[in-house]
């Protein structure tokens, strides 16, 4: 007798990672190629963090830390909340994912945006919630629309500010007059993943909700600007209550012992982070400059990735063509690519390429 799978896990479409290099050069034989597809840290991790952990190499042996003491009492003092009010996920993926298991019942619904990230959806769905898709306005979350479809069924709504894959962000007055509109019992999930990037001195702040005690968790990640997306640690704030219920199903020994060695080590070098910043936003303007005299349209980013226009149901043949080439970048739908933010030789090598894609399909 064969198993089957519930219809609301079989309908799960999967969540497809950017392409390895090691892949794209076995399939195609070649070698050099680069990657501008997962929107990691082109310089690689602190030289801090690789040097914890290599120093942490020798106790593998023994289980992690559970409670990530010593990461948890470094970002307590460095951002001013208290220990309890953080909780450490595998990513903070798993901290969307712990906190729909936690709140969610099924028949539940989330609220979130389209485009974004499709793990918010892949989740709900896995526990038989309705996901509520509001579609993007001028490539940025909706918020009065989002607020306006919030029902007595409502238990959460993912934000993502900077939003995954259009780099945009919603501002100070947009999300206070938003925050005002939720009514007790929905948590207002705010992934940051991408705020380490932001420049624009209009983008909101979280921890002023949060400091308000507001029903609000608050993601971010070591996997973006700190490099360390191989070792898989994020983390989330929320009011101690919430982060005590959530910490129930959360599995023990979630956080190896390496990434709280390294996270920790990371947070304490600030010229790596700000050298991440300076080649980001030097690349950004350097592949804004080329966009425009190639006329192709492209979303003005808060991140460190850039959303792409092409006419109609082109992205994959251009995907393809890049590959071709030892460039991985992300299809985004028919019309759409997200392209990282990488160092300069990466972002040169991408824009020629693109020259002799685009000349080669007109």
């Amino acid at each position: 007798m064969m198993i089957h799978a519930p219809e609301h896990i079989k309908s799960i479409k999967p969540y497809v990672p950017g392409k390895p290099i090691e892949e794209l050069e076995r399939e195609l034989g070649i070698t050099g190629s680069i990657k501008l597809a997962s929107n990691e840290n082109p310089l690689g991790p602190s030289p801090l963090a690789i040097k914890a952990l290599r120093k942490g190499l020798d106790n593998l042996n023994r289980y992690p830390d559970g409670s990530c003491y010593y990461l948890r009492q470094t970002l307590s003092e460095r951002l001013r909340v208290q220990p309890e009010e953080i909780i450490f996920g595998n990513g903070s993926n798993e901290i969307i994912e712990l906190a729909v298991r936690t709140f969610l019942r099924p028949g539940d619904e989330a609220i979130m945006a389209h485009p974004s990230f499709v793990v918010y959806s892949t989740i709900v769905q896995a526990v038989q919630g309705n996901n509520i898709i509001v579609p993007l306005r001028e490539w940025r979350h909706n918020l009065q629309e989002m607020a306006s479809r919030i029902s007595e069924k409502t238990r959460i709504i993912f934000i993502a500010n900077p939003n995954n894959p259009t780099g945009t962000i919603n501002t100070k007055t947009e999300m206070s007059a938003f925050i005002e509109r939720i009514p007790e019992g929905v948590l207002v999930v705010i992934d940051e993943a991408y705020y380490e990037y932001v420049a624009s001195s209009d983008y909101a702040d979280s921890m002023k909700y949060f400091r308000e005690g507001r029903d609000i968790l608050i993601l971010r990640t070591f996997s973006k600007i700190y490099g360390l997306a191989g070792l898989r640690i994020g983390y989330g704030m929320a009011r101690a209550e919430i982060i005590a219920e959530m910490n129930k199903v959360r599995q023990p020994f979630n956080i190896n012992s390496l990434a709280q060695k390294a996270a920790v080590a990371a947070m304490g070098d600030e010229k790596h982070l700000a050298k991440t910043k300076l080649i980001n936003e030097k690349g950004k303007k350097y592949l804004y400059k080329s966009l425009d005299a190639m006329k192709i349209n492209y979303v003005p980013t808060e991140a460190n990735f850039i959303y792409i226009h092409l006419e109609d149901k082109t992205a994959l043949p251009i995907y393809t063509s890049f590959l071709k080439k030892g460039i991985i970048v992300r299809p985004m739908g028919d019309n759409a690519i997200r392209v990282t933010i990488g160092l300069p030789k990466e972002n040169r090598r991408l824009i020629e390429a693109l020259k002799i894609i685009v000349k080669e399909m007109r």
